[in-house]
This record gives structure tokens, C-alpha cells and sequence, in this order.
């Protein structure tokens, strides 16, 4: 395993979206301090809260933006909170790479050979302890890196702070404003001296932003690795568009992302989040979750096992028959909007929950979305003189009606369980690894392996990914024989599955 440029190819066009013909999502152009126009887009940015109100109480208010700030070698190629907590960010990373043992595992044994030697990663994505762990792998691996988030909530500042000191070029911090969130990623493209040739997206708005305003750049990129329904469905729209001319790797769709981070994660996350906002008990309480993919699966899951009564709404017959026989009701939103006690959105597209669903939920009503883009929940629809907002605690919002009716909106629509609390460090491990090896693959892939189109990653990688994550089970692989890997028209050593599954 050491090109890991695996000879599977796949095409992933048989995915098919349901809103095709929207075009690819505009964003403003420009940057400044002054407020950017405000787009209906699939943008994670989407807000009117200011930064200060999710910051860390003991932090200045002052932008970083205003701070000139260097690490201990003198290095100031970075905008971030504060780096004098640098040392606690490192104990952080520190105690993340125990539980990642696939990317520490992946530095072991291809670092010596150091494939992604050459490569100029710019990437957009949570910045978390997790991430840190990625980006120090792809550093020791041989890319050279720069990073922003693709939230404006969800960065650890203290983290950022660790790779800023580390020689990273970081420009993320909790609390962005709209502006902030452009013109960081702005500072990580449009640096003099250093063309990327990869892109590591989280959503689609690196990229975006990139295809927008550097098309020169953007045709010079050598790969692009997604890891979002949101990111992937615009990388759909630009290759239907005939738009896209760079290859890229759909990281969302491969069975580590789906069967592992999209479940497992939301099953244990959904609870920590709504724990740390609301402290509300779920035993009894009636929910509502919109969509039942992987996403929705571990959320009801979760919820079920601790004794809330759970309906789901769907549009997929197969979707909608698997909650059905998982023991859950199939309802439309209307129909139990009125009752519930917590409304959970999880299917990444827009306008799930609109102003007429908001008018009719009940007093104390907690809204919140576990997906990815911000769009899901109409919250634009509640900035009326009408209608008062009161923050509550960090990231925990009132919203409340003239009749004195209030609702409880988490994290202002966004990602709750990353906006909110944390996630299980583990199943990051998995995403991580994956969106590594899709880098390595793409960044070494021979000339003509792969068009200018979306592609799935190949199942030898998922498999491997796996395996790299078995040894923390002290599991045990049986081996097929050399007969029953005839009598299955299988390989030995895999793929076993054929690259249509997910």
C-alpha cells in the first residue's frame, strides 16, 4: 500500500439529485468589511447574529482581523483568535490522535515515501482537534497546507491556535461574521507565491469561491475531494453544466462516510447537542425528524432508545418503508407540527421547515438541524419587527411571537451537533482516513484515470480504511479460501463489495 493509486475507477453519474436544473449557487464577489449582499444559497455563512455573541466570554472582543499576531518563530501567515492558547489546542490534538488510529497509523507507513510530496492543499472545513490530526497527516505526508472553516460556529480556537504556532496557515475563528467567513477563505486562495493544486472542501464554498473568482486558478487544480451532500450536489451541478474541469472524488457517498459518520456519529452527537443547549429530557418527549438517510437513522436511533416518541418525515418510498419497518410513524410535517416537542432537520435541502411550520409549533418548540447547510430552517423568515429574538445562552436563542408563544432555535439553523458540542472523535478517524486516500489517489492518479467528472471512491479504499480501523477491536479478518473466493468470483484480498454498493 504505498502509491495507493488504486487502478478502480468509478463514475459516479448514476447519482441523481432532485432539483437538477438549479443552477450552480452565486456568491458575492467582493470582499470588505462592510456586509456582504445576502444570498438564498447553500452557504454555511448564511447569519445575522454577530460574531461576538458565540465567542468565548474571556476573549477580547477585538477581530482578529485587527490583530497583528505572530507564533514563536516569527511567522504571521495566519488570522485566528488568540495564539497564546496554542498549548492548550495542542492537548487537545494531542488526546484526538489517540482515538484516530487509521491517520496515525497511514503517517506510519507512507511517510517515508512521502506520496503527496508536491502538493498544495487548500481546504475548508471544520477546524477542529480532528482536523488538526488530518492536516498534520497530509503535512507529514508531503503537502503543504492552508485552511479555513466551513462554519462560522464551529471552530475550536484553541485548536487553531495549535496549528498556527505548528507553521500552519490557519484563518478561522469562532464567531465569524458573513465577511469574516469570505474573506478568510479569500486569504487562504490569493497568496502571492503559491498556486494550490488541491482542494479539500467541506460544503462547496472553497470551491466555489475559487471556480468564481480565480477561474485561472481553478483550472489548474490537479483534484477536488467533497465531503458533503451540499458540497457534492454543487460539484454535480457544475459537471451537468459542463463547467467543471477538474476531477473529483464524492467522499460523502462512499460506504465509510455513510455507514459510519453520517449514523454512528448523529446517533451519539444528537443527544450531546441538545443536552448542552437545552438540558431537556428526552423520555416521552414527541420529535419529529425530517429525513431518514443515514443522518436521520442515527438520530431516531438515539432518540428512540431513550424513550421519545419519534415520527419521521421523508420523500423516498425506500427511505420512507425503512423507518416504517425500524418502527417509526411516517407523517407529513403538518400533520404533527402542532404537538411535537423538538423538530430535527436532516435532509440537506432548503426550506424543510418554513415560517408556516414555525407559526404553528407549540410554545417552548425546540427547532434544530443536523444538516449540513443552514437553508434546511426558514430562519431568515423570523427576522420580523414582530417577532422578538432572545439569546438565552451560547448558541440557544428564544424566539418569541406576540401572544408570547416562543420557540427554542439552536445554533441559528446550523450544523447542531458541531456548532454545539462535539463528535466522537473515532468516527472522524474514518472521514479523515477517507478523504486522505482520495487525495493521495487523486494527486497520483496517471494522466487520463480520471475526466473532468465526479467520482466515487473506489471500494478497495473504503475497505482499506476499514481495516486500518479494525486492530482498535482487536478484531480478526477470516480469510477466504482459494475455493470460495472462486465459487464468489472474488479476489482474496477484496474489493468484496462492487462499486455500486453504499
Amino acid at each position: 500500500m504505498c502509491s495507493l493509486s488504486f487502478q478502480v475507477r468509478v463514475n459516479s453519474r448514476q447519482i441523481q439529485f432532485a432539483d437538477q436544473k438549479q443552477e450552480f449557487n452565486k456568491r458575492p464577489s467582493k470582499i470588505g468589511r462592510r456586509s456582504l449582499s445576502r444570498s438564498i444559497s447553500q452557504s454555511s455563512t448564511d447569519s445575522y447574529s454577530s460574531a461576538a455573541s458565540y465567542t468565548d466570554s474571556s476573549d477580547d472582543e477585538t477581530s482578529p482581523r485587527d490583530k497583528q499576531q505572530k507564533n514563536s518563530k516569527g511567522n504571521g501567515d495566519f488570522c485566528i483568535k488568540n495564539i497564546k492558547q496554542a498549548d492548550f489546542g495542542r492537548r487537545e490534538i494531542e488526546i484526538a490522535e489517540q482515538e484516530m488510529p487509521a491517520l496515525m497509523a497511514l503517517r506510519k507507513r507512507a511517510q517515508g515515501e512521502k506520496p503527496l510530496a508536491g502538493a498544495k492543499v487548500v481546504g475548508c472545513t471544520h477546524i477542529t482537534a480532528q482536523t488538526a490530526v488530518l492536516m498534520e497527516t497530509l503535512s507529514a505526508l508531503g503537502a503543504q497546507c492552508r485552511w479555513a472553516a466551513c462554519n462560522i460556529y464551529s471552530t475550536q480556537n484553541e485548536v487553531a491556535a495549535a496549528l498556527a504556532e505548528g507553521g500552519f496557515s490557519v484563518f478561522a475563528w469562532k464567531g465569524e461574521s458573513e465577511d469574516d467567513f469570505w474573506w478568510c477563505i479569500d486569504r487562504c486562495v490569493n497568496v502571492e507565491g503559491w498556486q494550490p493544486n488541491m482542494i479539500l472542501d467541506d460544503g462547496g464554498d472553497l470551491t466555489h469561491w475559487i471556480y468564481k473568482k480565480y477561474p485561472n486558478m481553478f483550472k489548474k487544480i490537479k483534484g477536488i475531494v467533497e465531503e458533503s451532500v451540499t458540497g457534492v450536489h454543487r460539484l454535480y451541478q457544475l459537471s451537468k453544466a459542463g463547467k467543471l474541469c477538474v476531477p473529483a472524488m464524492n467522499v460523502n457517498d462512499s460506504v465509510t462516510k455513510q455507514k459510519f459518520d453520517n449514523l454512528y456519529c448523529c446517533r451519539e452527537s444528537i443527544l450531546d447537542g441538545l443536552k448542552r443547549t437545552t438540558d431537556v429530557m428526552f423520555g416521552g418527549k414527541q420529535v419529529v425528524v425530517c429525513g431518514y438517510g443515514e443522518v436521520g437513522k442515527g438520530c431516531c436511533a438515539a432518540l428512540k432508545a431513550m424513550g421519545s416518541i419519534v415520527y419521521v418525515t421523508e420523500i423516498d418510498p425506500i427511505c420512507a418503508l425503512q423507518a416504517c419497518m425500524d418502527g417509526f410513524r411516517l407523517v407529513k410535517l403538518n400533520e404533527v407540527i402542532r404537538q411535537v416537542d423538538i423538530v430535527i432537520t436532516c435532509t440537506g435541502n432548503k426550506n424543510v421547515v418554513v415560517r408556516e411550520n414555525l407559526d404553528r409549533m407549540k410554545n417552548g418548540c425546540i427547532v434544530c438541524n443536523m444538516g449540513h447547510s443552514n437553508t434546511e430552517i426558514d430562519v431568515a423568515s423570523l427576522r420580523t419587527p414582530e417577532l422578538t429574538w432572545e439569546r438565552v445562552r451560547s448558541q440557544v436563542d428564544h424566539v418569541i411571537w406576540p401572544d408570547g408563544k416562543r420557540i427554542v432555535l439552536l445554533a441559528e439553523g446550523r450544523l447542531l451537533n458541531l456548532s454545539c458540542s462535539t463528535v466522537p472523535t473515532f468516527v472522524l478517524s474514518i472521514t479523515a482516513t477517507t478523504q486522505a486516500l482520495a487525495l493521495i489517489e487523486l494527486y497520483n492518479a496517471p494522466e487520463g484515470r480520471y475526466k473532468q467528472d465526479v467520482y466515487l471512491l473506489p471500494k478497495k479504499m473504503d475497505e482499506y480504511v476499514a481495516s486500518l480501523h479494525l486492530p482498535t477491536f482487536d478484531a480478526h479478518l477470516t480469510e477466504l479460501t482459494d475455493e470460495q473466493a472462486k465459487y464468489l468470483g472474488l479476489n482474496k484480498n477484496g474489493p468484496f463489495k462492487p462499486n455500486y454498493y453504499r
